[in-house]
């Protein structure tokens, strides 16, 4: 898909289909939208998600907070000031507005062990805040839909692609309907971009054999409630890790409460050592909430075939990270305004945008991986691994407050 006549960009009046309307690519729709500078008709961006388009009805599982960091290129808070919507991010967090957002490890008893807190870059006012995933999306739901011709076909996935006797693309789409039979369709696009997360099923079709892997570790948690309102706010989320050989049983929305229950008081065994409020909050915990997550993640890829099949993969699709890693959404932010940016300056092709993109975002993704996976075995250390791990955070501590010195 190289550029056809001198000065014609290379997406110019073409049509892109983008699987999924999550974090990556509702940001990637926004992005290349923005950053289209150009004189030729910008390209056609259709959106499928198998979602509802109510964000009430969006799945339970997205209730969670996760961190949102400004304190590096890779941190999605400098991806969200360039998509220009930082601003209304910061109105919806739940903390670290104010500038507090760092990172702490905690004793039994709730004494502070560590506490790095690194400096905002880019002009950010806060290294980290915490936000609610469905809150997130719904902003990146709302900025896209500002847009003219702007489309996303909700309750419709993306689930199979080949190439069409036109040269283009065939993208095989499941339109699903609540009380009915899914039924089958199909769309052509010059370009897709598989922002389908980490059960990508578009990986599955052109990458069989690129699945996810077991890290050897379990994450069981849930909500807590306070219906009184005592602590502020009246709720709190709650998580326990744990490595264990084989992944185990996860938890599926038809399970009842007597399976959920189970889950809960395996985390309160397995957090036995923890003071109040921790078994506090077991107690209180929502059985509705409750998770049971095997970690799982997978190495990044570069793209090899992009001129054959133009399928661009972004995200969770790409690089998922465990729930230990913390940072899957920052990655998801800066592949999408990255991808973007290669899109729309002059390169000669599809492939070399793809190439230069490739350069940004693989060793980005495989250095949070490589750090996740250090991260998750320091943190479940014992033994002479769990003295050298609390030696090397008495270092840290006494560092930081050397710098901090320094600093002032």
């Amino acid at each position: 898909m190289a550029t056809s006549d001198q000065g014609r960009h290379f997406l110019a009046g073409k049509t892109i289909v983008v699987a999924g309307a999550g974090i990556a690519g509702l940001a990637f729709a926004i992005a290349l939208r923005k950053q289209w500078k150009h004189s030729q008709n910008p390209p056609t961006i259709i959106i499928y998600d198998g979602d509802s388009p109510d964000s009430d009805a969006w799945r339970q599982g997205q209730n969670y907070t996760f961190s949102i960091s400004g304190y590096s290129e890779a941190g999605g808070l400098v991806a969200l000031k360039k998509l220009g919507i930082v601003d209304t991010v910061f109105s919806s967090a739940v903390s670290g507005i104010d500038g507090s957002g760092s990172f702490t490890i905690w004793s039994p008893d709730w004494g502070e062990r560590f506490r790095s807190q690194r400096p905002p870059i880019a002009g950010l006012p806060t290294p980290s805040i915490r936000i609610v995933r469905k809150e997130l999306r719904r902003i990146l739901t709302d900025e896209w839909a500002s847009f003219e011709n702007s489309s996303i076909h909700w309750g419709t996935q993306c689930v199979n692609v080949e190439k069409a006797p036109s040269g283009r693309l065939k993208v095989y789409l499941r339109e699903i309907r609540e009380g009915e039979e899914a039924e089958e369709a199909h769309t052509e696009c010059d370009v897709l971009i598989a922002a389908d997360g980490a059960n990508s099923k578009i990986r599955k079709v052109l990458r069989p054999h690129d699945g996810l892997g077991y890290i050897g570790a379990v994450l069981r948690g849930g909500l807590a409630t306070f219906p009184e309102g005592v602590p502020s706010p009246e709720y709190s989320h709650w998580a326990v890790g744990n490595l264990e050989t084989e992944p185990i049983k996860e938890l599926t929305r038809e399970q009842g409460k007597e399976e959920r229950r189970a889950v809960v008081d395996q985390a309160a065994a397995l957090g036995h050592i923890f003071h109040e409020p921790f078994p506090t909050m077991t107690r209180q915990t929502d059985p509705e909430s409750v998770l049971c997550i095997n970690g799982r993640d997978k190495q990044p890829f570069r793209h090899d075939d992009v001129s054959d099949m133009p399928v661009v993969f972004i995200g969770d699709s790409n690089h998922a990270l465990s729930p230990f890693a913390g940072f899957g959404a920052n990655l998801a932010l800066s592949d999408a305004c990255d991808l973007a940016e290669q899109l729309c300056q002059s390169h000669e092709s599809l492939a070399r945008a793809v190439e230069a993109y490739d350069q940004i975002s693989e060793p980005r993704a495989r250095r949070i991986w490589t750090e996740s996976r250090k991260n998750l075995r320091a943190g479940h250390s014992t033994g002479v691994r769990h003295w050298w791990f609390a030696c090397l955070l008495c270092v840290g501590n006494w560092v930081s407050w050397i710098l901090g010195k320094v600093r002032r």
